[in-house]
């Protein structure tokens, strides 16, 4: 009896030494605001190349996805482009796994990287795409490695009635649905006039406060106020959260007004629209804020570190 209480004692003193010294997950990194940028600046370049937009069965869209995924390939991620059929059309989707992590726990990002027809879609949707991007490279800079596992998403044909993320969504087995336990989207992150805004977990599948109250305490703690935004069937979380899957994300807000209580809370102009290029030709790369837009980058990297780790 004495025998096996010193050992069962000391197999407990090692495991505790073991967690003692165990090397801590690194905190999430800083996303290069000058990175994000650039990657908008590409976004331009290839509006401006293809009849100056990104659109859904335009040039301007398949380059944009060949683009992004040439970046996601180069950093070792494993990706596969998945094609669709739209208004005569063929459209594409971009999914990006990072190799490892529990497959059965997978957290997911994604944004649509499709502009309207109009424009080259610069703040709607480059900037949560070019966002979402650099935060997947983060991955690899670091060395990070998630307990869970990642997946991000670009979805095409967004503008046409969030075509491309309920095609994906409804390829699915039910068994690939339950592996994805919350799917975060960012659509609009650098708005001109911004606001910032965080998806209401209100009406939203189980598991959906969690994710609202991560991106709160984000913004909590850089000192910035955020208002909660029932976003409805608006973007491409609606089929995730259609399929019973935990959703959340964050908004600088497009064609509504900013009232004189949130500019004096964040700055801006009020009576003015939070973007008054929204869904025009003007959305360009001069058509965002780039303090929101480091902000959004900042905050989607810190709150994927903290579900996936």
């Amino acid at each position: 009896m004495k025998l096996r209480t010193i050992t069962v004692t000391l197999a407990v003193l090692l495991s505790s030494a073991a967690t003692a010294n165990a090397a801590p997950q690194a905190a999430a990194p800083n996303i290069s605001l000058a990175a994000v940028q650039a990657d908008l600046a590409q976004l331009q370049s290839i509006a401006n190349s293809n009849g100056g937009n990104r659109a859904h069965g335009k040039p301007g869209y398949l380059a944009s996805v060949n683009w992004v995924k040439s970046k996601l390939d180069a950093a070792g991620f494993t990706t596969r482009v998945q094609s669709f059929t739209n208004s005569g059309a063929t459209g594409y989707n971009l999914i990006a796994d990072w190799p490892g992590g529990d497959a059965n726990n997978i957290v997911m990002l994604g944004g649509h990287l499709d502009s309207v027809a109009a424009g080259p879609g610069i703040n709607d949707n480059g900037t949560g795409s070019a966002s979402i991007l650099e935060v997947a490279l983060a991955v690899k800079a670091t060395g990070f490695t998630p307990t869970k596992h990642l997946r991000f998403a670009w979805w095409g044909a967004e503008e046409l009635g969030l075509v491309g993320s309920t095609y994906y969504v409804n390829s699915l087995s039910t068994s690939d649905k339950s592996k994805i336990k919350s799917y975060l989207n960012f659509d609009m992150t650098a708005s001109p006039n911004p606001g910032y805004f965080v998806y209401s977990a209100s009406g939203q599948p189980t598991g959906s406060a969690a994710l609202q109250q991560a991106l709160q305490a984000y913004f909590t703690s850089i000192g910035v106020q955020t208002e909660l935004t029932v976003v409805g069937g608006r973007s491409d979380h609606a089929a995730f959260a259609r399929a019973g899957i935990p959703v959340g994300g964050t908004f600088s807000g497009a064609e509504g007004t900013k009232t004189a209580a949130q500019a004096q809370k964040w700055g801006g102009t009020s009576g003015r629209a939070f973007d008054p290029c929204y869904h025009r030709a003007c959305d360009t790369s001069s058509n965002i804020d780039n303090t929101s837009l480091d902000r959004q980058a900042d905050g989607i990297a810190s709150v994927l570190w903290k579900l996936a780790a």
